[in-house]
């Protein structure tokens, strides 16, 4: 098994962390409400999805 020879110091190992970031999601907006939504899912706030309305809403 390999052992390192050495310790790593703090600044290589915080470094090889530093693109540990979280990223926003993509977002895009409903075609039918303009509501802005996760792509690949049911609106949220409409109910639509692909053009056809898939959850009822109720109004």
């Amino acid at each position: 098994m390999a052992v390192p020879k050495r310790k790593l110091s703090k600044a290589r190992r915080d470094m090889r962390r530093a693109n540990w970031k979280l990223t926003v999601p993509g977002m895009v907006k409903c075609p039918q409400c303009h509501e802005w939504k996760l792509p690949h899912r049911v609106c949220p706030e409409c109910g639509y999805y692909d053009g056809k309305q898939v959850v009822a809403k109720a109004e």
